[in-house]
């Protein structure tokens, strides 16, 4: 127990370290972000392959945003977030890459600008880098990691953290039976949500329905950071 004892307050001392760290992360991106201007974030699986349908959907996604002056944010991984900073590329716009190293994800793709991808340790950092320049969140088919950040923007938004922004999820057969126990079981049987948090969101099947919510969403709101 002694022995325990002295490996806790090891830990207990590095933790106050990383606090500095961490702020190191957090200054260099907002500083880099900051430059870039209006954004939208791009999520998905890693794991999506160049012939699947909704890797090419993900470039047109990237370069019709990028032709309308918007950065594109991904993950900075391969799959749908590399489709994504290809078609920013194409689209002549800004391609940005929060990168973070996984066990299956170990390099960043070679479509994100030199000068925007930016490195994490901490995933709380770069969720919040996400969310803080992200105008719009557009969501494709993806794991766990996806599901997380979905949910993460519409907690933000139903809290009112941070500003009213569009989160699209493209793909109506894939996400479909989740949203539908969504609003069968959280609303309609348990009362977890209400009425008014099925609005947060919206699901379309193609890139142009996916911009034209986010382009008439900005007729009556401001292009602005969300906090």
């Amino acid at each position: 127990m002694e022995h325990q004892r002295k490996d806790w307050n090891d830990i207990k001392s590095n933790d106050s370290w990383s606090i500095f760290k961490i702020m190191s992360e957090f200054v260099e991106a907002y500083d880099r972000m900051s430059k870039i201007g209006p954004c939208v974030s791009i999520f998905g699986s890693a794991r999506t392959k160049e012939e699947n349908q909704y890797y090419s959907l993900s470039i047109e996604l990237g370069q019709k945003l990028a032709t309308l002056g918007y950065g594109i944010i991904t993950g900075g991984g391969p799959g749908i977030m590399e489709a994504a900073n290809k078609g920013a590329q194409l689209g002549e716009g800004p391609s940005v890459g929060l990168n973070i190293d996984l066990p299956f994800e170990q390099n960043h793709n070679p479509y994100i600008d030199p000068d925007h991808n930016i490195e994490f340790n901490y995933f709380f950092v770069r969720k919040v880098i996400f969310v803080k320049y992200s105008q719009a969140f557009i969501i494709l088919p993806g794991g766990f990691g996806t599901l997380d950040e979905f949910f993460e923007a519409l907690t933000l938004i139903q809290t009112k953290k941070i500003a009213k922004r569009p989160v699209v999820l493209i793909g109506r057969s894939y996400w479909t039976g989740l949203m539908q126990w969504v609003e069968e079981t959280m609303l309609r049987k348990e009362s977890n949500i209400s009425e008014e948090d099925l609005k947060l969101y919206t699901i379309v099947d193609t890139a142009d329905e996916a911009i034209s919510y986010i382009e008439d969403f900005f007729i009556t709101h401001k292009l602005t950071p969300n906090f």
